[in-house]
């Protein structure tokens, strides 16, 4: 298997069957494995997906019995993945499964080195949230003294040897940034291509639905970047 995308769905019933169509629609002669992980759901995502995945031959369910956060959920489709390549990307449909066949070129252009990260750079997306990622994107390059930018844009993807090299990775939405800051440390080949951000079709953010819950997000991230810091990763 050439590329293993993970897909971490929380209470997300109502956008399961739409991405499973769209990867389906988008997937060509694309060596792709396609990891659907519920993690903890409530909603009844669990026996959609076990009803509907037996119609896609590229996909597969991964179970976590409770939700642990949006890392971990991650964390446990990863350590199911069997590809070269491997990486996520969101349920919510706001992030289009086609991003991942454009990936998918990318890597192939590249031939598969394992030196590089792929990452999406999102666009056309409302002021108010373009400002609030900016705001984000240069605390935290200023703060950890290296150049991330967009840090929670999907889809993310990377070698296996890379992904071997993780120790003690976050178990929230931190993750992004871990893998993020950890490909420029070891001074990876990130390449950023761009991606549109709709709004969601279905449902609600998991963390963006506030200015309390923004406070909260803003608040762990801080929290992990001190101890991002201090593990002196190199």
């Amino acid at each position: 298997m050439k590329l293993s995308i993970i897909v971490p769905c929380y209470n997300e019933k109502e956008n399961i069957p739409l991405i499973l169509k769209r990867f389906n629609e988008v997937i060509k002669n694309e060596n792709i494995e396609l990891i659907m992980v519920d993690n903890g759901s409530t909603d009844g995502s669990l026996k959609l997906l076990k009803s509907l995945i037996k119609k896609y031959k590229f996909a597969k369910v991964v179970i976590v019995e409770k939700n642990q956060g949006y890392g971990y959920g991650i964390l446990q489709g990863l350590k199911e993945a069997t590809g070269d390549f491997l990486g996520w990307t969101h349920a919510d449909m706001q992030t289009d499964p086609n991003d991942v066949i454009k990936a998918y070129k990318l890597l192939e252009k590249n031939n598969w080195k394992s030196n590089l990260f792929l990452k999406g750079n999102r666009k056309k997306r409302p002021f108010f949230d373009k400002i609030f990622t900016f705001g984000m994107s240069l605390f935290e390059s200023c703060y950890l003294k290296t150049y991330v930018n967009d840090i929670n844009a999907q889809p993310n993807i990377f070698s296996r040897k890379f992904y071997k090299s993780w120790k003690k990775p976050p178990y929230d939405f931190s993750l992004d940034l871990y893998a993020f800051y950890l490909a420029r440390k070891k001074n990876l080949n990130v390449i950023r291509f761009d991606v549109l951000f709709p709004k969601r079709i279905y449902g609600t953010s998991h963390w963006n639905y506030s200015f309390k819950a923004k406070f909260k997000f803003i608040k762990r991230t801080l929290q992990f970047s001190k101890e991002l810091k201090k593990s002196g990763i190199k």
